[in-house]
């Protein structure tokens, strides 16, 4: 075992700024030789990683991945300070390797992601703090959705000519169609739909809107005899704003999204929509 303390640790992190397992792994290598360590960390360009911890990460890309056969797909936000270096091929090529090794591995959540194994002997932690250190900003995994039991097809908006992808869309549908997958997606891109079906939301979600639409109603003065009337409204009101199969399709009004669908004969599973810091 090499021949250093936690205070050469301690030290070599003030020293660097690199993250305490990075100055451990450089103390071993250096076999406790503080200075070939602090030589080993700006080699390794690790160094000033951990004080990159507290920066805020506002910009980034959504990176996808479909199956030739679209059994499967992938989308993954990949976060980061500026957009100088989201545009930059370093940091799209981090992104597409992320969303390569999601589909590879289906990981359960983001925790399962950065403990897992992206290289032979490197976990997507360590790989995300390689990256941190060569573009010298903070970069952050904050979401995915991985799909794979179904036709799953992906949208992918850029907010600006010049950035990658801002927002992803990833749906399943139960059967392939393309044209209408496309342009679900792209609905779900522009109006941002919660939950898929009224079904899905929470009972405590719907109830507190019956409080509100109730309490609202009262305090604008209306009749009591009224009241249930111009509450359900209002939840369906609710409904169509939130739920993705009551809202009225992006390309033609006179449509409900689950009417589309049905014309279409086909069912949407689920969907997963991820826009850059938000």
């Amino acid at each position: 075992m090499a021949n250093y303390t936690a205070a050469d640790v301690k030290k070599l992190r003030e020293q660097t700024g690199a993250g305490m397992m990075d100055c451990k792994k450089a103390l071993d290598e250096a076999e406790g030789n503080l200075e070939k360590a602090v030589e080993i960390v700006r080699v390794k360009g690790l160094k000033g990683v951990a004080k990159r911890e507290s920066r805020t990460t506002e910009n980034g890309a959504v990176a996808s991945l479909i199956a030739d056969d679209n059994t499967s797909g992938v989308i993954v936000e990949l976060k980061c300070e500026t957009d100088f270096v989201a545009k930059g091929e370093k940091f799209i090529a981090v992104a597409d390797a992320l969303a390569a090794h999601i589909a590879k591995s289906a990981p359960a959540d983001v925790d399962a992601l950065m403990a897992s194994e992206i290289e032979a002997g490197k976990t997507v932690q360590a790989f995300v703090d390689e990256a941190n250190a060569t573009l010298g900003e903070k970069i952050v995994v904050d979401r995915f959705a991985h799909f794979a039991d179904g036709q799953v097809f992906a949208y992918m908006h850029r907010t600006a000519a010049d950035l990658p992808p801002q927002v992803g869309v990833l749906v399943e549908l139960d059967k392939a169609d393309a044209e209408v997958a496309k342009d679900v997606a792209q609905h779900i891109a522009a109006f941002a739909p919660k939950f898929l079906s009224r079904d899905a939301i929470p009972a405590d979600v719907v109830e507190n809107e019956r409080r509100v639409a109730e309490a609202t109603a009262r305090e604008e003065g209306k009749p009591e005899a009224a009241l249930p009337k111009i509450v359900e409204g209002r939840v369906t009101g609710f409904f169509k704003e939130q739920v993705l199969l009551d809202q009225a399709f992006a390309k033609d009004n006179k449509k409900s999204v689950q009417k589309v669908l049905d014309e279409a004969g086909v069912t949407l599973k689920r969907f997963a929509r991820i826009r850059v810091g938000a």
